[in-house]
C-alpha cells in the first residue's frame, strides 16, 4: 500500500528557516527524505549554514540562500536558483514573521499610546512577507500542478490576545488569507495545489523570552496566566510541530485544503 506521508525526495522551501523553530523544521523535513532550502536573512547566513552542515552530515541535502520577504525581486532571485539547482519546488513553509515592541500596548499605555508605525511595519512582515513568498514561489507549483503551501498563523489568529495589538491583527489576516487562498487556487489551478495553515500555541522562543521570562530566568505573570489557560500546563516543545506540518505537507492531507491546525496544548478549546 502507499505510504501518503512519504516525502523522499520532495523539495521543500522555509521562509524565516534560521530560528528555533525553523531550525528544527528544516532538520525533521530533510530527515524525512526532502531537499531543504533555507531562506532568510543575509545575517543569518552563518547559522542557516550550520544547519546545512549538520543536514548534510546525515546524509540529508540542504541549501541556504538569503533573502528578503518583502522584497519581490530578491525571491524572484531566489526562486530561480532553487529551479536551477532541484528543479521543482514542493512545499513552501511560510514561516517568516514576528513582532517588536512599540507595535505592542502595554499594562500602562493605552490606544493612544500605539506605535502606528510599528504597527504597520508588524503587518508588513507578518502579511506581505507570507503573500509576497506565495505570489513568487507558487509559480513553479503551478507548473507541476501540485503543491503543499503552510503559512503560520498563532493563537491571534482566533481571539485577541492582551497587549499584541499590531501582531494580532497581523495573525488573523494570515487566517483568512489561508482560506482564501486555498479557494483562489484550486478553482483556478486545479485541486493539487493546497494551502493550508498551522496555528502553534505558547513555546518559548528568542523572539518572545522577554515577554514570558523575567532577566534571572523565573516566569512573567503573562506566562503564569498563559499556563493557566492551558490544560498541558506547559509551554509547547518546538518538535512537537512537525508531526502536523508532516501531515499537511504529504499526501495524507490531499483533500485538505483552507484549514489552519491547531497545536497548543489546548489552549484555543479551554475556557475554564
Amino acid at each position: 500500500m502507499e505510504n501518503l506521508f512519504d516525502l523522499k525526495g520532495k523539495v521543500a522551501v522555509m521562509t524565516g528557516a534560521c530560528g528555533v523553530l525553523g531550525a528544527t523544521i528544516v532538520k525533521y523535513f530533510a530527515a524525512q527524505g526532502c531537499k531543504m532550502v533555507l531562506l532568510d536573512l543575509e545575517r543569518a547566513a552563518e547559522i542557516g549554514g550550520k544547519i546545512v552542515e549538520e543536514i548534510k552530515a546525515e546524509g540529508g541535502e540542504a541549501m541556504f540562500l538569503p533573502t528578503n520577504v518583502l522584497e519581490e525581486e530578491v525571491l524572484e532571485q531566489n526562486r530561480q536558483d532553487i529551479m536551477k539547482a532541484y528543479g521543482r519546488i514542493d512545499i513552501l513553509l511560510n514561516a517568516a514573521g514576528g513582532n517588536m515592541g512599540p507595535a505592542n500596548v502595554q499594562p500602562d499605555q493605552t490606544i493612544f499610546d500605539m506605535d502606528i508605525n510599528a504597527m504597520k511595519k508588524v503587518n508588513e512582515l507578518n502579511v506581505f512577507g507570507t503573500v509576497i513568498p506565495t505570489k513568487v514561489f507558487a509559480k513553479s507549483m503551478i507548473e507541476n500542478k501540485k503543491g503543499s503551501i503552510i503559512n503560520f498563523c498563532s493563537m491571534s489568529s482566533f481571539r485577541p490576545l492582551t497587549r499584541v495589538a499590531g501582531y494580532g491583527i497581523a495573525k488573523a489576516g494570515m487566517a483568512s488569507w489561508t482560506q482564501w487562498l486555498a479557494g483562489e487556487l484550486a478553482i483556478k489551478f486545479g485541486e493539487g495545489l493546497r494551502v493550508n495553515a498551522i496555528a502553534p500555541g505558547f513555546l518559548l522562543t528568542n523572539q518572545n523570552r522577554s515577554l514570558l521570562t523575567n532577566p534571572d530566568g523565573s516566569l512573567t505573570e503573562r506566562s503564569h496566566q498563559i499556563l493557566a489557560h492551558t490544560p498541558f500546563g506547559r509551554f509547547l516543545e518546538p518538535d512537537e510541530l512537525v508531526g502536523a506540518l508532516h501531515y499537511l505537507a504529504s499526501d495524507a492531507s490531499k483533500g485538505v485544503t483552507g484549514t489552519v491546525a491547531v497545536v497548543d496544548g489546548g489552549f484555543n478549546s479551554f475556557s475554564i
